[in-house]
């Protein structure tokens, strides 16, 4: 029977951290999926989902990344996912924009794009953030598909970004991708 997990990993960063996390769920006989890391304030923070063919339960999982001889601590959750994955959600949807977001760093922009956003109907697929001086940077993958009319947002938009003083450019995925990818 198969079984997909879903795992949170969290730890100060260090090299050999990723070999060491990906080595103890390869050892499980798990295969990845999808893998997020990032390492943010000097800390590591990595989301990864993997199926196991063999009956592996988070506690074991847990167990197993806990038990690697690491020199700084690997603070891990691990849940099952019982319901089986639709290849679909693995899809980027239709109306999926990239939003970029720059200003002076002061508290609360997250929170105020992100308010943005819900309040027109938009769900934040991904969102990295960066500072650097005074500017604050976001870059926001968004899933529009709820959305009547992209005029109106972009409308609102322009009004919320004079409002707060920040420069704000909406694009939709495939435009983003074609202007930024590097191909092979």
């Amino acid at each position: 029977m198969s079984r997909q997990m879903i795992i949170s990993v969290m730890s100060k960063d260090r090299t050999g951290i990723v070999a060491d996390i990906t080595g103890a769920i390869y050892e499980l006989g798990g295969d990845l999926a999808d893998l997020n890391q990032s390492t943010l304030g000097g800390y590591l923070t990595m989301i990864l989902f993997a199926t196991f063919d063999r009956d592996i339960t988070p506690a074991m999982l847990t167990d197993k990344i806990d038990a690697v001889d690491s020199p700084t601590k690997l603070d891990v959750v691990a849940r099952e996912i019982r319901e089986t994955a639709d290849p679909a959600l693995s899809e980027l949807p239709r109306k999926t924009y990239i939003m970029t977001t720059q200003g002076l760093n002061r508290k609360g922009l997250v929170y105020g794009v992100s308010s943005f956003c819900f309040e027109h109907d938009i769900n934040i697929l991904d969102l990295a953030t960066t500072i650097k001086g005074d500017i604050y940077t976001m870059v926001l993958q968004l899933d529009l598909s709820r959305v009547e009319s992209i005029v109106e947002v972009r409308d609102a938009l322009d009004i919320y970004a004079r409002n707060q003083d920040l420069q704000i450019v909406l694009q939709h995925h495939d435009l983003f991708k074609v202007t930024n990818e590097i191909p092979f």
